[in-house]
């Protein structure tokens, strides 16, 4: 998730669990703590491709995180000692607060280790956006109205009450990820289509409206299903390009790719570069995470021993108009091949 949402999700956890004692202070060590697990953002693991998959590794695992609260509860313990709550409080609150922050991100599409040393595939529950307003909200307030009022020697039931509606909206979001899902694998049955992987994530901002990728070969079809809908999901088909990644069956970076994605990846030649594109982030035609993945010379392709991010467009206001229509309106048209068709302009 993004950072004011992991701050305001640690604040409101040691403001809880913590505030009564140590005033406003609880908030700010809280809000540290929330965001203290993404500071592997300013480590450079190599490349592009290392930077994304290496990123929520080490720091986000619920092993280190727990052991790094076992030694901070112990360092403030012996720096500033207070009788006032016990040792099991103070740590019941930092490490709620540290492991809290890899669980949500687990949440989103992007791919948290939870597990890691071990070489486990990330974890991918993917049912909230990375922002999303209705989550953020009921925190924010919390904090805010700590920080105005102060926290010391009060009951925090504000605080509590915003976590309390927090997670239920997080659960009611697995719903909406079981419903698109259930739909979409009623029209495949209908169609006799055997898919190899199937996708969903929240459109923008939102969990009534998701977009559902199913891998089926050479092809994947992409499906926009709302709460709101009448009929049965329209699934589009668009052209993977999968026999693109025989050129890279010897690079390593891919094969990291595929491990990390799950293999929900579209391969396209533009020019004498391979593109390969993460299809799970992002908008069908707007996604974050493209890579130059191989070069052709003298009509031989070769594998890039560095690979590059390619630079990315979130969409116009006017595509997400349409998708705001959409939620509402399932009759809404939305030109999800018009919009791919993005993915084979040059960058």
């Amino acid at each position: 998730m993004d950072s004011l949402t992991q701050a305001v999700l640690g604040a409101s956890i040691q403001g809880a669990l913590l505030g009564r004692w140590q005033g406003r202070r609880a908030l700010l060590y809280g809000a540290m703590l929330g965001t203290l697990p993404d500071l592997d953002v300013i480590i450079d693991y190599g490349d592009a491709v290392a930077d994304m998959t290496y990123h929520r590794g080490f720091s986000h695992s619920l092993l280190i995180l727990s052991l790094l609260a076992v030694a901070i509860t112990l360092l403030a313990r012996w720096l500033r000692p207070n009788p006032a709550y016990s040792t099991r409080r103070l740590f019941f609150a930092v490490w709620l607060a540290l492991i809290t922050h890899p669980l949500l991100d687990a949440f989103t599409s992007y791919g948290t280790q939870l597990f890691w040393p071990l070489q486990t595939p990330p974890i991918a529950w993917s049912s909230i956006f990375i922002i999303d307003p209705l989550y953020t909200v009921p925190l924010l307030v919390a904090v805010v109205v700590g920080l105005v009022r102060g926290l010391r020697d009060k009951p925090q039931w504000l605080a509590i009450t915003a976590l309390c509606l927090s997670s239920v909206y997080l659960a009611s979001t697995l719903a909406g990820k079981w419903m698109a899902e259930q739909r979409v694998q009623d029209v495949l049955v209908e169609r006799g289509i055997q898919a190899d992987t199937l996708f969903s994530t929240p459109t923008p901002f939102n969990s009534l409206l998701w977009r559902v990728t199913v891998i089926d070969g050479a092809d994947y079809h992409e499906a926009l299903v709302g709460w709101f809908d009448d009929q049965p999901p329209r699934l589009e088909r668009l052209p993977r390009g999968s026999e693109l990644a025989e050129v890279l069956r010897d690079s390593p970076q891919h094969q990291r790719l595929q491990w990390f994605t799950h293999d929900v990846l579209r391969y396209d030649q533009i020019g004498d570069e391979l593109i390969v594109t993460d299809l799970r982030l992002g908008m069908t035609g707007f996604h974050p995470f493209r890579f130059v993945m191989a070069e052709r010379h003298d009509g031989r392709w070769q594998a890039s021993p560095w690979v590059e991010r390619l630079p990315f467009s979130r969409g116009s206001p006017e595509h997400m108009l349409v998708l705001w229509q959409r939620i509402w309106d399932p009759h809404q048209p939305v030109q999800l091949l018009a919009w791919a068709k993005a993915l084979q302009d040059k960058p």
